[in-house]
Order: structure tokens, then sequence, then C-alpha cells
């Protein structure tokens, strides 16, 4: 199955589709703490494994593919838009965040705010690489999530990122948490993922 709905008991009227890692799938349990913690709050929520992982459980995703995640991503906010009736975000994990950036900039008014987590931002050890070209024509505001011991970025380093973006901008940073924001040590995920829709939803 490629999407997971989580619908809200008390609907808000606002929807929001989550994406996942190059390692990934939209199973992974900090996108399914988010859809739970979000329609808690009221957000009707998809989970959405992009066409790369539809097409293989385990290759990664191709440069030459991403257009094509990008237009499932696409896909998948119209069909969330014509569901519910109020804003629709769009958020995702390391690589599916940096696609729905893209996607965003290349499409202005396409997602209300977006949620990206683990941005990343340079491969590890190579930093001269940044994956920024996008961010000045960005129109979206944007809630980053980072941790402090994310090899793909320092948080200095998403605060640099975030002033190449002309529209609002905000970062929460998850101290002692890597490229997997759940593995921060001594906090348990759902604290974190509870944090993060909280900030998120004071960010809208």
């Amino acid at each position: 199955m490629s999407e997971e709905l989580h619908l809200p008991r008390a609907p808000s009227g606002d929807g929001l589709v989550l994406t996942h890692g190059a390692g990934g799938n939209a199973r992974a349990p900090l996108l399914v703490a988010l859809g739970e913690a979000f329609a808690a709050r009221g957000l009707t929520v998809l989970r959405y494994d992009l066409p790369f992982r539809q097409a293989s459980r385990k290759a990664p995703p191709r440069p030459s593919g991403a257009g094509r995640d990008r237009e499932g991503l696409r896909t998948m906010m119209t069909a969330m838009r014509s569901r519910v009736g109020g804003r629709v975000f769009l958020g995702g994990q390391s690589y599916g965040g940096r696609q729905a950036s893209m996607l965003a900039a290349s499409q202005p008014g396409l997602a209300d705010a977006l949620l990206l987590l683990s941005y990343p931002l340079r491969p590890p050890r190579r930093g001269s690489e940044l994956r920024t070209a996008h961010l000045p024509d960005l129109r979206t505001p944007t809630l980053f999530v980072h941790g402090s011991r994310d090899p793909f970025g320092s948080p200095e380093d998403i605060e640099a990122a975030r002033r190449l973006i002309p529209v609002r901008t905000a970062l929460v940073a998850v101290p002692g948490a890597g490229h997997d924001l759940f593995r921060a040590p001594s906090r348990a995920g759902a604290d974190i993922a509870a944090e993060i829709v909280s900030k998120f939803l004071q960010f809208v």
C-alpha cells in the first residue's frame, strides 16, 4: 500500500501530506507518530510512499526519478485539497523533504506551509555540495526540524540555509539527535513527535 490515512475525530479542516527519506518508507516510526499526533490535533494526514519506493522496497532513489517523485507529491497534494476544506501542508523527512521543498519552490501556492524533517543539506563529509540552489525561489513558510548531531548539516548550517528563503521560516533543534530524530538520548519518540506537532501548529 503506497498511502496510509489518519482521520481525525474532530477535523479542523486542515490536511497534511507526509513522505519519507531515501532509505525508508511511509511506515517509518517518526512519520507514523507524527500522523497520529497531527490527527489528534484535528488534521487529516496522508503518509505517502514516493514512486521510487513503490517501484522497489529497497532500492535508493535515482536523480533521474526525482521529477517523478515530485509529481507523486503534487498528485497527493491535489487529492488532499479535494478532501479537506482548509489549509494543506506538505512535509517530508530527509530526501522527501528536499523533494517537497523543490516542488513548492517550483509551484508557489501548492502548499500552505512546509515541514522539513532532517533536511539533507549536504552529503556527509562533502560539505561543499550544498543542496540550496532552489531555496531563494521558495515562497512557502517553512519549519525545519533538525538534530544537533545530524551529519547532513548542523543547526548552524540550517540557519544559514534559512536566510536564503525570502519568506517566514523557523527551526526546531532536537538536542543530541542525529539524522533519525527519534534517536535523541533521554527523550521518547512520542515526546519528540508531540513537540514537532505543537511547534508546527504554532508556526502556521
